[in-house]
């Protein structure tokens, strides 16, 4: 029995290791049924595995491609885990294709994504337009823009014909956002001392703040942040944000839209503020610790760790991680003392939405590719 038990253990290591080696290889053709996580869209298959290596728990993946027949789902990237780490069962599925994390590879943290897609609609998250003359110069146009993360344009025979030629620049957040930010006694949090909120090379400037101010209407979204100096660094790396208002109690950070006109309001627990545009913000909100307040959800895994600064080292030192909670000793259950929850977010660009659409070209920024890489056409 001893002997069998000592099998058993060993199988279990082996199959361990088996699930955490690199494997790159999409599967056509082939579905993962069940263990889903979440879905989000997605393009093709290769940006699907590129989210899932991002999400803190996916460990493999089936997409639903333009050529599914079964219903109208496309585009359909679904995360999966298993405590194995493989998928409990591989079918025949015409119209999908499977594959795995990469996480265990060596990938880069912001891949290059040179692919265009003929006949796909990325919907939804735009900020700007213009007309250009082509797929291609709307492209550099994105590139250039530091906010634009993809882009569709529309082809010179769409109907109607009044916005043929119309190239749309769209917003994804390539600054880690935390799911939930909340108090509870017995907790510390914080961000890895490696987190980049702008990959650009500006002059440092101090930001302007409002203590005890709101500016009450205009939001155009309320995200968690830890502090008015996080949400003003939001703010900032949005592009169609005016000013902001920060409500510390519920760690609300209102981003706001309004080019005519701020009006301020004397308001106890709020802080609002101005973006910086042209210039870098001080980042030292990044090192400071939050006591008594949760950073939930996003965890890549947890260690038991003798104090929070460690907790933020550990962070600091493992490239996948952004930021962190720890689990005090006198945290109210015992069995969760000392943990130390390591967390990431999706940074990569991912539109809100993928659709059919005929006579459109939608495509991401190059702005992550060495030299422009050339781009691969995906009709559909």
């Amino acid at each position: 029995m001893e002997t069998l038990w000592i099998l058993g253990v060993l199988l279990s290591i082996c199959s361990l290791s088996f699930s955490q080696e690199c494997n790159q290889q999409l599967q056509e053709d082939v579905d993962f049924p069940g263990t889903d996580i979440k879905f989000v869209f997605s393009p093709d298959a290769n940006h699907c595995q590129q989210l899932c290596t991002q999400h803190p728990s996916c460990l493999y993946f089936t997409f639903i491609r333009a050529d599914w027949t079964k219903d109208n789902r496309h585009f359909y990237c679904y995360f999966k885990k298993s405590s194995s780490g493989q998928p409990n069962v591989r079918t025949p599925l015409q119209g999908v294709t499977s594959g795995f994390s990469l996480k265990p590879c060596s990938s880069e943290p912001q891949p290059c994504l040179p692919q265009l897609y003929h006949n796909v609609d990325f919907f939804g998250a735009d900020y700007q337009t213009l007309f250009t003359a082509d797929y291609d110069e709307c492209q550099r146009a994105c590139t250039r823009d530091p906010a634009c993360q993809f882009f569709t344009f529309i082809n010179g025979v769409f109907t109607p014909e009044r916005i043929r030629y119309k190239c749309h620049l769209k917003f994804s957040w390539s600054a880690p956002i935390t799911s939930i930010v909340e108090r509870k006694t017995g907790v510390v949090s914080g961000f890895s001392h490696n987190t980049e909120i702008t990959q650009e090379v500006k002059p440092a400037c101090e930001g302007k703040l409002f203590p005890s101010t709101d500016i009450p209407g205009n939001d155009v979204v309320v995200l968690p942040a830890a502090s008015p100096e996080h949400c003003q660094t939001l703010c900032s790396a949005h592009p169609v944000c005016t000013f902001f208002s920060f409500v510390s109690d519920k760690f609300n950070c209102h981003l706001k839209n309004n080019k005519n006109e701020m009006v301020p309001k004397t308001k106890e627990g709020v802080t609002s503020g101005l973006p910086a545009r042209f210039c870098q913000l001080d980042n030292s909100w990044v090192k400071a610790t939050f006591e008594g307040v949760d950073f939930g959800g996003n965890d890549i895994r947890y260690e038991l760790m003798d104090d929070a600064d460690t907790c933020q080292r550990t962070c600091s030192d493992e490239p996948t991680c952004q930021f962190y909670t720890y689990v005090n000793t006198n945290f109210f259950n015992s069995d969760y003392r000392r943990r130390c929850y390591l967390k990431r977010a999706i940074t990569m660009p991912a539109p809100p939405k993928v659709t059919k659409l005929a006579n459109v070209v939608s495509g991401f920024q190059l702005r992550n590719c060495v030299n422009s890489a050339p781009h691969t056409d995906v009709l559909t």
